[in-house]
């Protein structure tokens, strides 16, 4: 696909799938088979490559004993020939409803036309029979048919629930159709086509409404396809349908891997398309890492060796289409308020769980802490005193110690103190700067005799003494050095590697990236957890731009910023969460950056970013910070993250533990990375 321009969300492993629901003309196949051609139409001028209709589409669902009148059944097939003759101008592939006569039985069909073909028919395998329905009456099952093909419209096609639709095109393609009840069943027949390689599950579905019952499908689809790591296409009856006895709210969706992408408007009074971007290297991309997936594929593989696989000429648009699908902008933290509350509650629970039966396990109930009144070891800070608060220890058994050095501010050198003070634990302070200069002094560096030669020495040195006296600190008051680094500066390498905060005994932020942790001490200042004082200095350190403070500033000036060296984080997260969860190529996480950055306005954002923080990137921008990371994580960094200590794994993102979700080896060069983003970002 890389023949496809840059912009297009085809050349990016995604491809366009529409869910369409007609006005159903019951019992007129004539009527129905335009207006299923007429969504076609419009799916095809969205871009679409597979669009789905409803069940029984081309006659109506509820005709009841009509379905057995050949007359009508005879007329469904010549408006089974018009739709195939009629898709030949259609760069679609067609999944209409439609039922069939074949063998003395009549079946409900899902039909797959593509450019002029029927390439194959999928009978419904489950007939509900039970409260409303009664289809065993008029229909057969799949199971009841002997045949493997069904002649239909002059053409003798693939018949059964056994079919894979494959695309040379786009290999990650597969589609698998089932019908209505199907999905209702413990294991539908799209589980084993998921496991047989379908990676498109549509369902041609009738399903009348009753109250509760939309919440109900859209759990069975999310569920569908989370279990089977796919997309889920679901197209319901709408209206026109017979209301003898019930309802129907035309209820569309598409799912993939347990999210839902898109959903109708139930109850309309008019045709409906919906759309959505599926990204099949996503669901690759799982596949591949979910070994129980494949474990699971190897127990069935009997059933699976007969799916037969039938190739589809799919055609990909050629030009720029812009990626419809929301890419949020901190793949970390939820732009919904319920949501990020909910998480950010789960985060610190799991932070403080994880610290708290280290201190049982390890029968140490002393904690130290060096406190810089930066974001991270506030953090951690806050975490280890509701550690000791749950395991029913004083606040004093903590150990906060500042420590400061060449660059300390007077702003968080204050914040340190008084936010130690007010959460009651104990507070020290060592001032490093004797230690560090001796050292600077014994190593001959220039900055030991007075010269301003501020280089990554003189910056260690000090990193250094802060872990060295904190190490010291607990051999003698019998305490657990907990750290304070986070994932961001993990995955950049932007620690002090030894004896540098890269290492403790502890590290409560190993698995939360920067720009979570903003979040998380923003919701304990917002919390009923803490007092108003101790908020307002939470939210003064919120205030505080990140920066080591080890590089001494003019007296006009802050501490320089960590983002001028590593960065903004908040693109470096946005390239940490898709590169190490997905696998992507550099060039689609910079094509997902520039969607989800390029302007300030499209798109949601935290309530609490606050509105002069809301930036925007162009490509330029975004491609260059994103070599950096490139360079820094593949590259230079990896050594540092095999000898990480112990912490808890927080999110689904993932974590850098050699022991957990990332195994690399520390001699790689980013060069095949880096190669790939230049050669295929503009």
């Amino acid at each position: 696909m890389n023949d496809r321009p840059f912009e297009s969300l085809y050349r990016h492993g995604f491809v366009r799938i529409a869910v369409a629901t007609p006005r159903v003309a019951l019992a007129d196949p004539a009527v129905n088979v335009q207006r299923t051609l007429a969504l076609a139409r419009q799916a095809v001028a969205r871009h679409a490559v597979l669009g789905v209709f409803p069940e029984l589409g081309l006659s109506g669902y509820s005709l009841e004993d009509l379905a057995l009148q050949d007359a009508l059944l005879d007329r469904v097939e010549r408006a089974v020939e018009e739709l195939i003759v009629a898709s030949r101008t259609l760069p679609l592939v067609l999944v209409a409803g439609a039922p069939l006569r074949s063998e003395g039985k009549l079946f409900n069909c899902g039909l797959i036309i593509c450019r002029g073909s029927l390439l194959g028919v999928v009978p419904k395998t489950y007939l509900p029979n039970y409260r409303e329905f009664y289809e065993k009456r008029q229909y057969s099952s799949a199971v009841e048919a002997t045949a493997g093909t069904l002649a239909v419209a002059g053409q003798r096609v693939p018949f059964g629930n056994d079919l894979l639709f494959e695309s040379a095109a786009c290999a990650e393609w597969v589609l698998h159709v089932e019908i209505c009840e199907d999905l209702w069943v413990p294991v539908p027949p799209s589980s084993y086509a998921a496991l047989g390689g379908a990676t498109v599950l549509a369902n041609l579905s009738a399903s009348n409404a009753t109250i509760g019952k939309a919440e109900f499908r859209r759990l069975l689809c999310r569920s569908q396809s989370a279990r089977g790591v796919a997309a889920y296409a679901y197209a319901a009856a709408g209206y026109g349908e017979s209301t003898t006895d019930l309802a129907w709210d035309g209820h569309a969706l598409i799912c993939e891997n347990g999210e839902v992408l898109a959903e109708s408007e139930r109850f309309a009074y008019r045709d409906g398309v919906i759309t959505a971007d599926v990204d099949l290297e996503r669901l690759r991309q799982e596949r591949m890492r979910l070994t129980s997936f494949n474990d699971c594929a190897q127990q069935h593989h009997e059933r699976i060796g007969r799916l037969r696989r039938i190739p589809v000429p799919l055609e990909l648009p050629g030009g720029p289409v812009a990626l419809q699908r929301a890419v949020p902008r901190f793949p970390y933290v939820p732009s919904d308020p319920a949501t990020l509350d909910e998480r950010c509650r789960e985060a610190y629970q799991i932070q403080v769980q994880g610290l708290a039966q280290r201190m049982q396990a390890s029968g140490i109930d002393k904690l130290i802490l060096g406190i810089s009144g930066g974001l991270d070891s506030t953090q951690a800070l806050l975490v280890a005193v509701k550690a000791v608060d749950t395991l029913g220890l004083p606040r004093s058994h903590v150990l906060g110690y500042t420590l400061p050095g060449f660059a300390t501010t007077a702003r968080t050198h204050a914040n340190a103190l008084k936010l130690m003070r007010l959460l009651g634990v104990t507070a020290g302070e060592i001032d490093i700067r004797p230690a560090a200069l001796q050292m600077l002094k014994d190593i001959g560096h220039p900055a030991g005799g007075g010269a301003a030669h501020y280089d990554v020495t003189f910056e260690n040195v000090q990193a250094g003494e802060r872990t060295a006296h904190l190490f010291r600190l607990a051999n003698l008051l019998q305490g657990l050095v907990v750290g304070t680094s986070d994932l961001s500066e993990l995955a950049l390498g932007y620690t002090t590697y030894g004896v540098g905060d890269q290492m403790c005994h502890y590290a409560v932020n190993a698995s939360v990236p920067k720009t979570l942790v903003q979040h998380l001490v923003r919701w304990v200042a917002r919390s009923a957890e803490v007092s108003g004082e101790v908020a307002r200095t939470l939210e003064d350190i919120l205030a505080t731009a990140s920066s080591a403070e080890l590089v001494p500033a003019r007296a006009d000036e802050e501490a320089m910023p960590a983002e001028a060296t590593v960065g903004p984080y908040e693109l470096q997260d946005f390239n940490l969460y898709y590169l190490s969860r997905f696998g992507y190529r550099p060039s689609k996480v910079a094509f997902l950056a520039e969607h989800a950055w390029s302007h300030r306005d499209r798109g949601d954002w935290p309530e609490s970013v606050p509105a002069q923080k809301r930036r925007e990137y162009d490509l330029a921008t975004l491609k260059g910070w994103l070599e950096v990371f490139l360079r820094r994580f593949f590259e230079t960094s990896q050594f540092k993250r095999s000898a990480l200590p112990n912490g808890p794994k927080v999110g689904s993102g993932g974590s850098l533990s050699p022991r957990g979700d990332w195994r690399a080896p520390s001699d790689v060069s980013a060069t095949v990375w880096l190669e790939e983003l230049r050669r295929n970002v503009p």
